[in-house]
């Protein structure tokens, strides 16, 4: 509960527009992507640094928790309020500061969504390689904070693989700004790369500074579709070994082709129980011969149907409907427990094996699709969570299929974070050593435990 006398200074800072406390009003700002809902006791919108400063310093005077948002597209209940407190709400900072052609870098302010960063740079012919799905809504503080995979990560790597430097915030009401705006820089401890995937907790990001590199000059996009879910992810590793790294390699199941067969601007064989979406760019000489031996790889693993998109229209519908992938499974169940997994690439075929065992014996559908070139499988439990047995099996599930990844040598989460959701399990992962360090680190930043409470750390 924030206190009164606390309401009335934020209502000074912000001033009351910008300041938020009525129940109907503050219920959207109490949810993200994991459908769970907690109410916060206020919401604000800062526009300026200074007022979150002024924030941060206001609550650590009075107790209250602070919890920064972006979009709330999250999957882990990283921006939820689950202790009440003040959300804090990013979407005021939306700007494009600078885009540096010469250096291939650009700054922008933590609310902006990833989307239109990729389209202002692709103007001037660069690129920003990080891609979520929901890289349309997301933003790129969320991004950062979680940081974000996607579907070209196999070739590209991830959003903290093109994060110089931040401006932040600290729960105790400091300004700072860490990193570079160089290719090189090794002065100090890498406070940039802690603060990106700490999810909230150690400071809120306001603006950040990203490396971009040359736009591709070609792109070329495939389906294959396959009878056999395990063939399928086998073609995958040979695609790999014959020194092929696509910009996009993407598994979708046979629930998932279900889900969004009306979507797939194309004819989907009958006897299809798996497909992969696959993307190559670079120059037209090499992207061509690459489209060539890719296909030959997916027939010679009994790949039943093969085709390339013609033009980019078909290429973008195509993405579109792998995109809507996540909400488009609601068609099989009212609700889901989704996890995003990641095991080594020569082990996705058992993982595969392994999800179709687990449904049979959990009497639940399993849909998996996700990031097969880089071993990141989003597994989905449908359910009814109004049937507590349901729930009870999904739960079960959950546990038996974090084992046997750990036991696959993976890790339990490729790109989601951890959040509330993951953080019963940490200790199947992280070592109890490691994780008073983590305590320890987290403290150090915020020692009266301020910012987004309740969050990745087990109770």
């Amino acid at each position: 509960m924030i206190p009164k006398r606390a309401l009335r200074d934020l209502s000074r800072i912000l001033g009351p527009d910008r300041l938020i406390t009525l129940q109907d009003a503050l219920n959207p700002y109490g949810t993200d992507g994991t459908k769970l809902a907690y109410a916060p006791d206020a919401v604000a919108f800062p526009d300026r640094i200074r007022e979150i400063a002024d924030i941060l310093s206001l609550a650590n005077r009075d107790r209250f928790p602070v919890i920064p948002r972006g979009a709330g597209s999250g999957k882990s209940g990283g921006a939820l309020p689950v202790l009440g407190g003040l959300v804090l709400a990013m979407e005021r900072f939306d700007r494009i500061l600078e885009i540096d052609d010469q250096n291939l870098v650009a700054r922008v302010q933590s609310g902006l969504i990833t989307a239109r960063l990729q389209e202002e740079v692709e103007k001037l012919g660069l690129f920003y390689p990080p891609d979520p799905a929901s890289i349309r809504i997301s933003t790129i503080g969320g991004n950062v904070a979680e940081c974000a995979g996607g579907l070209r990560a196999v070739k590209y790597g991830v959003t903290r693989d093109y994060v110089l430097g931040l401006t932040v915030v600290l729960p105790t009401g400091e300004i700072i700004t860490t990193g570079v705006e160089t290719a090189k820089g090794v002065v100090g401890y890498d406070l940039t790369r802690l603060i990106v995937g700490s999810e909230g907790t150690l400071a809120v990001i306001v603006d950040i500074t990203v490396r971009l590199i040359p736009k591709p000059e070609s792109t070329r996009t495939m389906i294959a579709f396959f009878r056999n879910p395990s063939h399928t992810v086998k073609a995958v590793s040979q695609i790999i070994r014959n020194k092929i790294v696509p910009a996009a390699l993407e598994f979708l199941d046979s629930l998932c082709i279900e889900c969004v067969r009306n979507e797939i601007a194309l004819k989907i064989p009958d006897e299809a129980r798996a497909l992969l979406l696959i993307e190559v760019d670079g120059d037209q000489t090499l992207t061509r011969r690459e489209a060539t031996r890719i296909r030959e790889i997916c027939l010679d693993h009994g790949a039943v149907e093969f085709q390339v998109a013609s033009g980019k229209k078909k290429s973008e519908s195509l993405w579109e409907a792998r995109r809507n992938v996540s909400p488009a499974m609601y068609k099989l169940r009212p609700d889901k427990v989704s996890e995003d997994v990641v095991v080594p690439r020569n082990r996705m075929a058992e993982l595969v094996s392994f999800l179709e065992e687990l449904s049979g014996k959990v009497g639940l559908p399993i849909a998996s699709y996700g990031h097969a070139g880089d071993g990141n499988i989003h597994v989905n439990l449908m359910l009814d969570k109004s049937e507590p047995k349901e729930v009870k099996k999904a739960g079960l599930a959950v546990e038996e299929l974090f084992r046997k990844v750990l036991e696959m040598r993976g890790t339990l989460s490729g790109e989601h974070g951890v959040g509330i959701t993951k953080a019963p399990y940490l200790g199947m992962e992280i070592s109890q050593p490691a994780l008073d360090l983590m305590v320890r680190v987290k403290k150090a930043f915020d020692p009266k435990n301020i910012l987004n409470p309740g969050k990745i750390f087990p109770g």
